[in-house]
């Protein structure tokens, strides 16, 4: 049966996991996990069960709010993909979790209750990509109905600048990031989450400076306390 530490939806970073558990506490603090999912379109399960249940389904038997809650993380943003128009595989969702200390995240894949849940979320997952982050800017006062939601993950060329937005971008929430705490080895340095006017949308993909980009046009999201996740985290 797959467990947390072998799950069949990615590889997990041991190199940057191992060195989270020899971090002294007072080097410790609030995190961002930044997720994206790629639903199996049957659930999977390990253990060989029969079901007609989608991934999808299967993933939200999993949603451990509880767990998470348990070692005072927040779920701070949730949204479907409507459409990606860069990069693969093609999500079908993203979150946005907030947790204490990189110590919490760990304490939470021991917990038996996060540990029964995680059944469901292999059977559902094909493949994931979970990201370390803090938050590099964020707008508090950031909701606007006249945009197209849109989320852009990163990884720069080095040495060159990224070109700048047009204009008709508005920033929501733009993060930086540690590592990949699970996905398929790969290295991104940014997720900028922005409000975009609906002309601008294909100058998104043509940004210099930027050597591979995950761009996703979201729904509007069933779960948004990012300004909340950043005021209420402890520094």
């Amino acid at each position: 049966m797959s467990s947390p530490a072998e799950p069949r939806y990615g590889t997990p970073n041991w190199e940057m996991l191992s060195g989270w558990f020899d971090l002294p506490k007072e080097d410790d603090g609030p995190f961002w996990a930044v997720n994206l999912m790629k639903y199996r379109a049957i659930a999977d399960y390990a253990d060989g069960r029969e079901t007609t249940l989608t991934g999808r389904e299967a993933d939200d038997l999993y949603a451990p709010f509880g767990p998470i809650e348990a070692v005072g993380g927040m779920v701070a943003f949730g949204a479907d993909v409507s459409k990606q128009l860069r990069g693969s595989p093609d999500y079908d969702r993203i979150a946005i979790v907030r947790y204490p200390t990189r110590a919490s995240f760990l304490d939470m894949q021991r917990r038996e209750d996060f540990q029964e849940l995680h059944v469901h979320k292999d059977a559902g997952m094909e493949f994931t990509i979970v990201m370390a982050c803090t938050p590099d800017s964020i707008d508090p006062a950031h909701t606007n109905s006249d945009g197209t939601l849109v989320m852009r993950v990163r990884r720069l060329t080095e040495g060159v600048e990224p070109s700048a937005d047009p204009d008709g971008v508005t920033p929501i929430a733009h993060f930086e990031t540690e590592g990949a705490i699970i996905g398929d080895g790969s290295v991104w340095h940014q997720v900028l989450l922005d409000w975009v006017a609906g002309a601008e949308i294909d100058q998104l993909i043509k940004s210099e400076g930027v050597e591979e980009e995950i761009v996703m046009v979201l729904d509007p999201p069933v779960i948004d306390a990012l300004v909340e996740s950043v005021e209420t985290a402890a520094s």
